[in-house]
């Protein structure tokens, strides 16, 4: 009876493991890619029913023979009234309980026997469905068998494939390149739950412009001083900016909140205005500052480049090597980085780069032209640099200065005195003080004569940066002052009446804040112009001026920028090889007065004016309108639908009031002028000699054969060509070109062969980045 016990008990948990091991297990069908294993599973649990169900049927007989044995022995008969009658009953009790028992199981292998039946039919099915699926022959989706056949050898070169479900089946393909990406039709056995797409994110707009919404200064915990002064320096230039707007725009909608996230990425903390050791060793700040005053103008987030890593997840992007898209929709609506981060996120994103690059906007310091963007073409051409080739829309680059009009401008804020301040400057300015511009040694050597020119008439003053002993390059008459603070640097410029360049660094900030303390700017004139050809510093660049075809950056000054759009009395640019000049440059300025000036679009105001433009506007995620096709290509239907018309003087061409149609373009087409180029000029060069700036959104609309039929161009033969001077004309052999490649649309370039068709707008003065009706 022990015996009989111990094999009842063991016999329940036996079963009790079982049953409770396959029930708490995956249920069937969850997944067709688990069907095979779960069934399999399944099949030896019904075995396993079935042994134990026999097991038991074979101790109840056993039971019973030793039942009938024990009533059939005359020992048992004789003690039988001696013995309790109780003696018995566990016994009994026990067959009751196992007869129990075993009918339960055997109920229960009957039902599981059912539901295997139909889960291993329906495995089938889906078996079959499995093992059967084709490459769909949809027109819809060229290029679904080319990516199946990929997938079938690759699909192993990346973890993130296996996340998505991929096993190696023809199915397991298809599925994912339906259902995770966009390359297969969906297969029409596949259970697929339409998910209810979620609203888009509200369009970025530019903060309350009240004194009660301060932007806050991304800061260390050890911020260095540099970065403390600036930093308290910029909000004290929001808080009076946000009074001057909130009242100048009291009472108009236009003054909304802004709540849209910013990522940054960057190369080094530095670039995202943290501290850094360059910034306190004397180097030139100008990047810095760029992004400092575009962290603060907008609510966003910085992330330097040891920090990405970690944002993988919150990017959504799948673990693996980024070869597959993200698991959810990118979180920001604009992303502002710089060629580094770009990298960055094209290597962490993968292939969902190139569904959001749209959304990318690249600081970049010295802009990035249409012939070094476009990859197939600067590779073809021998335009490729080791920056550009992105393949991104030229005026998703934004640069400190408007160097070229193919790119965005989006500057920084300088420098800004009220009247009282201007004022006190002005009377305690010193006429023969002089600052010059170079804080790093080597930019004074070989500087010598005109500095002993300069000495004749002012006291010079230098900051240069040094450690323990004073540059050898800086001459004992030189008062250096060694690094300055922020602070104290400016002090130094409200005193000094001259602030003077050598010729590098091109294009700095600190030129615009001399200027704006009441400084007047000298600087060298380049005699021949620097370019890549001939100096060293602009080699690689991503940016050209056209000469004869071969790609040539040239700069006729330190700072065009100033050059171009100050000028005198404000700027003076001379040759510095020429003594005579540069002496008498020096007396004229000692008698010149001059108030602080700082232009329009580099003061706070301006600024926000601007980001605010292009934030609300510039959306290069959807496709822009485009002007009707003729529906006939005779001469005399071509010209009819343009809306273009001569202007009164017959010039060039202008929108036409008449045109009967306006697409949705920015800035408006109302501000749309067509002018022909001068052999070897390029576009950039034809708008300014009429006062205007080169609008390269514009081309779409001029690049038409009936342009040139507008503008009595006769063509003898019209052709599409991918080149980034086109559309042009080549006069002497009657060819016209138009621009087969949009992204090849470009302000820059020229070629004595062409005659270019450029696109020019109007602008408003100091803010040369929109135009009047902007």
């Amino acid at each position: 009876r022990i015996f009989v016990l111990g094999i009842g008990f063991f016999t329940l948990c036996f079963l009790m493991t079982s049953l409770g091991g396959q029930f708490s297990a995956k249920r069937l069908g969850d997944s067709p890619f688990t069907i095979r294993t779960e069934v399999m599973g399944a099949l030896e649990s019904r075995g396993v029913l079935r042994r134990m169900s026999d097991m038991l049927e074979m101790l109840m007989k056993r039971m019973d023979i030793l039942a009938r044995l024990e009533n059939s022995t005359d020992f048992h008969k004789g003690d039988e009234a001696r013995l309790p009658l109780d003696r018995f009953q566990p016994a009994a009790g026990l067959m009751e309980r196992i007869q129990a028992i075993a009918q339960n199981v055997s109920d229960i292998a009957v039902k599981v026997d059912q539901i295997l039946r139909n889960s291993l039919l329906n495995g089938k099915v889906m078996e079959g469905r499995r093992d059967q699926c084709e490459v769909p022959r949809d027109p819809k989706y060229p290029d679904c068998a080319g990516k199946v056949e990929w997938m079938r050898a690759r699909w192993t070169s990346d973890p993130c494939y296996a996340f998505f479900g991929v096993d190696g089946t023809e199915c397991s393909f298809l599925i994912y390149l339906s259902e995770v990406e966009w390359f297969c039709p969906p297969l029409p056995w596949r259970n697929r739950t339409v998910a209810v797409p979620s609203p888009p994110p509200p369009r970025a707009q530019v903060r309350t412009w009240g004194c009660n919404h301060v932007p806050c200064v991304p800061l260390e915990a050890k911020p260095s001083a540099w970065r403390v002064t600036t930093g308290m320096q910029l909000i004290k230039r929001w808080v009076n900016v946000g009074v001057t707007r909130g009242q100048r725009f009291s009472g108009r909608e236009e003054t909304s909140k802004f709540e849209c996230q910013h990522l940054i990425l960057a190369e080094d903390p530095s670039q995202c205005c943290v501290g850094s050791p360059k910034v306190l060793s004397g180097r030139p700040l100008g990047a810095a500052e760029a992004w400092l005053w575009h962290l603060s103008s907008l609510d966003n987030i910085p992330v330097p480049a040891g920090l990405l890593q970690p944002w993988r997840s919150h990017l959504g992007v799948p673990p693996g090597r980024g070869n597959c898209p993200l698991t959810s929709p990118l979180p920001f609506d604009l992303i502002y980085t710089d060629y580094h981060g770009l990298q960055q996120m094209k290597q962490h994103m993968g292939l969902s780069f190139k569904k959001y690059r749209c959304r990318v906007r690249v600081i970049d310091t010295f802009g990035t032209e249409p012939a070094y963007n476009h990859e197939e073409y600067a590779t073809l051409r021998g335009y490729r640099t080791n920056w550009g080739y992105w393949n991104l829309q030229p005026t998703q680059f934004m640069t400190m200065f408007p160097h070229t009009p193919d790119n965005s401008f989006m500057g920084f804020v300088s420098e800004e005195l009220n009247q009282t301040e201007k004022q006190l400057i002005k009377a305690n300015k010193v006429s023969s003080m002089a600052v010059v511009y170079g804080k790093e040694a080597s930019i004074w050597k070989g500087k010598e004569k005109f500095l002993a020119i300069l000495n004749k008439y002012m006291e010079i003053h230098g900051t240069v940066y040094y450690e323990t002993q004073r540059p050898p390059e800086v001459p004992a008459f030189v008062k250096n002052h060694g690094l300055l603070p922020q602070h104290e640097f400016q002090q130094l410029l409200r005193k000094a009446k001259l602030f003077i360049g050598f010729g590098f660094p091109y294009e700095g900030p600190a030129p615009l804040e001399a200027i704006a303390n009441g400084c007047v700017f000298l600087q060298a004139r380049f005699n021949p112009p620097h370019s890549s050809l001939n100096h060293e510093f602009f080699r690689g660049k991503p940016t050209s001026r056209e000469a004869t075809g071969t790609a040539v950056f040239q700069v006729s000054s330190q700072h065009p920028y100033a050059e171009d759009f100050i000028g005198k009395p404000h700027v003076w640019t001379v040759d510095y090889n020429n003594s005579e000049e540069f002496e008498a440059a020096i007396k004229t300025i000692m008698r010149t007065q001059v108030d602080p000036y700082l232009p329009y679009e580099y003061t706070c105001e301006g600024m926000l004016e601007r980001i605010h433009a292009y934030i609300q506007h510039q959306d290069f995620c959807t496709a822009s309108s485009l002007p009707p096709s003729p529906k006939t290509k005779s001469p005399a239907m071509q010209s009819s639908p343009s809306p273009l018309a001569l202007s009164p003087n017959s010039t060039h061409l202008v929108w036409s009031p008449s045109a009967g149609w306006a697409p949705q373009a920015w800035p408006p087409v109302t501000s749309l002028q067509v002018w022909v180029s001068e052999p070897q000029h390029t576009c950039t060069e034809t708008c300014r000699r009429h006062g205007l700036v080169c609008e390269p959104t514009f081309f779409r609309f001029l690049n038409k054969e009936e342009v040139f039929l507008q503008l009595s161009i006769a063509c003898d033969s019209t052709e599409y060509e991918m080149n980034h001077l086109y559309p042009a004309v080549a006069e002497n052999v009657h060819e016209c070109y138009l621009q087969k490649e949009p992204l090849l649309f470009s302000c820059a370039g020229s070629n004595p062969k062409y005659r270019r068709l450029c696109p020019c707008r109007d602008f408003r003065r100091g803010q040369v980045a929109l135009c009047r009706d902007c």
